[in-house]
């Protein structure tokens, strides 16, 4: 680090060359954080969490039996071990409270006093974070699998739906009205995504296989139906116009919105181009998928080469973004992780599971002097393999002391 610092000082390095450096080492050196801690206040399994992007310092969680629970993520102590202490929480006794699993939460892109939670009692509901009351509450046809606003949007305040229904369903926050449907789809819409680089660009994954590319501003909606095999012929005529051989439940783009990855209950994650809608083919093997639900997964932000983090069972795997390559897999949880969300300015994860816990992993400190010396060797996959190896043997349960 001392010589990026002094690189930078001398004008070797490019502004953010540092950034990208050090935010590389926290998301390749993640591990079950030793210090930090979240409190239990939620009795069943964790199928959601949201970190606010204002101050990086809220979340609010999700689970199944409909609670929703928001913690204080800021340590205040001064202490180096500390547990992220509850704030309040939507509990069963709470009039308001969801009667089913909450599939999603997402706190407002621009204000913490506001959040959005949907549910499998086929409702969504805007909340007031001051008084834990619902501002506007919203009733469909069938289960709510997902739901997103856009975090660049500044033409529209539309709240994109997927749910039992097939067709996508817009929620203008502002006047309080269904604005808008999408049709295209012919089965359930499992997941919905905006993308981060063009405000009226949204994306969709549903059981009928296929992802969609919707502008909102067009009057046939539809911008482009994805294709696992871009237009070339194949033997399997159910797979023409599809982007998966099973049902599409993960959508996320890269920060940058130029690239998309997509995740099927065939086992394969996909990588696109989002200018053209084009399958990169980065072939990252087989990835054991048959949730019934959405399944959240997560994408580094400033990191060269770019890093999935793939829930799996009780584990969840990391892989490089372009070449597929699985570079680690963190062990903690007991029992499936259904989701997992990166914070962007330190790199940290935080994931939820059946076994009611939410664990945070961090860096690891003493990766730093070695991911300097690796970086500035000629071999990258020297650098990948020497992370690896060295993190992946690291015991993240055991303490200083054993």
């Amino acid at each position: 680090m001392i010589n990026y610092l002094s690189y930078r000082e001398l004008g070797v390095d490019a502004p953010l060359s540092l950034t990208r450096a050090e935010s590389t080492r926290r998301a390749i050196t993640l591990g079950l954080s030793k210090h930090r801690d979240v409190e239990r206040r939620n009795a069943g399994a964790i199928n959601t969490i949201d970190i606010d992007p204002v101050d990086g310092r809220y979340m609010v969680s999700g689970g199944s039996v409909g609670v929703i629970a928001i913690h204080d993520l800021h340590n205040a102590t001064g202490k180096v071990n500390f547990t992220c202490q509850c704030l309040c929480t939507v509990g069963r006794s709470n009039r308001y409270v969801h009667k089913h699993s909450v599939e999603t939460v997402q706190w407002y892109p621009f204000d913490t006093g506001l959040f959005v939670s949907s549910s499998t009692d086929k409702t969504l509901k805007v909340w007031d974070t001051n008084t834990l009351v619902p501002a506007d509450t919203y009733t469909f046809d069938g289960s709510v699998y997902s739901h997103h606003m856009s975090p660049i949007a500044t033409q529209h305040n539309l709240l994109a739906v997927g749910s039992q229904d097939v067709m996508i369903t817009l929620v203008d926050l502002r006047s309080g009205s269904d604005t808008q449907i999408l049709k295209g789809h012919r089965s359930s819409i499992l997941a919905v995504r905006w993308s981060p680089r063009e405000e009226f660009i949204l994306a969709s994954g549903s059981e009928d296989n296929k992802v969609i590319l919707w502008d909102i501003r067009r009057a046939k909606g539809s911008l482009m139906v994805l294709d696992q095999h871009n237009g070339a012929p194949t033997a399997s005529p159910e797979s023409v116009n599809t982007a998966h051989n099973g049902h599409v439940n993960g959508i996320a783009f890269t920060p940058d919105g130029l690239h998309m990855l997509t995740f099927g209950t065939d086992n394969r994650l996909r990588l696109w181009n989002t200018s053209n809608g084009k399958n990169t083919f980065v072939n990252y093997g087989k990835i054991d998928n048959d949730s019934r639900k959405e399944v959240k997964f997560a994408i580094s932000h400033y990191t060269n080469p770019g890093v999935v983090y793939i829930p799996q069972d009780a584990d969840i795997d990391i892989f490089d973004l372009f070449n597929g390559e699985k570079m680690n897999t963190l062990r903690g949880h007991y029992n499936q992780v259904n989701c997992c969300v990166t914070e962007p300015y330190y790199q940290d994860m935080y994931s939820g599971s059946n076994d009611r816990n939410i664990l945070i992993w961090t860096a690891d400190v003493r990766g730093e002097m070695v991911y300097e010396e690796d970086t500035r060797s000629s071999s990258k996959n020297t650098a990948r393999t020497s992370f690896t190896s060295r993190v992946a043997t690291n015991d993240a349960w055991s303490s200083d002391e054993d």
